[in-house]
C-alpha cells in the first residue's frame, strides 16, 4: 500500500486509495499529533496501516457523503476506534447509519467548523450529489487552501447528478458560491477519487459545466 504523504505548515496530510473504485482516504494529522479521517470508504486493514502510519490518536471520522463506496470500512473503524466521533452532513446521516449501523455522533451544517488539536476545518456543504454532501476546508497563513470535496467537485467537473436538471444547478450554484467565489486559485481540491486538482485549473471552464448539464 501505497501512502501519499503532504506536510503542510500546520497539517500533516495522508492519503490511499482504496477499493476497485479508487476510493481517496484522506488521514489529517494536527501539530498536537489528533488526528481525523476522511471517508472509510474501504478495506479497514488498510486504513488501519493509515492510522498507525500517523503516529497520532483517531479523533473522529468525517464521511463526506452517503453513497456505499465512501462508508463500506466506516463500521470497522469505529469498532477498533470506539472514542471517535463520527461526523457527515445532516440530510446524510440516518443513510449513513442505516447502512452501517454506526450512529453519526455530529451532524454537520455549513459553516460549522470541525476542531482539530487546536486548528479549526471549515465544513461547505454542497447539495446536489447526495443531499448532504460536504466538504472540509483548511486554511493557514503561508500556504494554499486545502479542500477535500467528497464527490463534489472533481477535476473537469462537479459530482454526477444523474443528469437531473434541479440536482445539477443546486450542486453548481453551492461550488460556485462556496467555493469558487470563496477561496482562491492555489487552492488544492482533493477529491473523493483520483488525482487533485486546484480551483485555477478549474475555474476557466465554468461556463463549459454550465452549459453542458453534468
Amino acid at each position: 500500500m501505497d501512502i501519499e504523504l503532504i506536510e503542510l505548515p500546520e497539517l500533516v496530510l495522508r492519503r490511499i486509495a482504496v477499493s476497485g473504485m479508487d476510493n481517496n482516504v484522506y488521514l489529517l494529522t494536527a501539530p498536537s499529533g489528533d488526528q481525523l479521517l476522511i471517508d472509510a470508504a474501504a478495506e479497514p486493514d488498510a486504513i488501519a496501516e493509515l492510522l498507525a502510519s500517523g503516529g497520532g490518536t483517531l479523533r473522529g471520522v468525517l464521511t463526506t457523503h452517503s453513497h456505499h463506496d465512501h462508508i463500506g470500512a466506516l463500521a470497522a473503524v469505529i469498532a477498533a476506534n470506539p472514542e471517535a466521533e463520527t461526523l457527515a452532513g445532516d440530510a446524510d446521516a440516518d443513510a449513513i447509519t442505516a447502512a452501517t449501523g454506526v450512529p453519526i455522533t455530529r451532524r454537520l451544517r455549513d459553516g460549522d467548523r470541525v476542531a482539530l488539536g487546536g486548528l479549526e476545518l471549515a465544513v461547505i456543504a454542497l447539495r446536489g450529489h447526495t443531499p448532504g454532501s460536504v466538504a472540509l476546508a483548511h486554511t493557514a497563513p503561508g500556504t494554499a487552501p486545502q479542500l477535500f470535496t467528497g464527490d463534489s467537485l472533481f477535476p473537469g467537473g462537479v459530482g454526477n447528478t444523474q443528469r437531473d436538471p434541479q440536482r445539477f444547478a443546486s450542486l453548481l450554484a453551492d461550488v460556485v458560491d462556496r467555493i469558487f467565489e470563496a477561496y482562491p486559485d492555489d487552492t488544492v481540491v482533493w477529491p473523493g477519487h483520483g488525482r487533485p486538482t486546484t480551483l485555477g485549473a478549474e475555474r476557466p471552464h465554468l461556463d463549459e459545466w454550465r452549459g453542458r448539464g453534468w
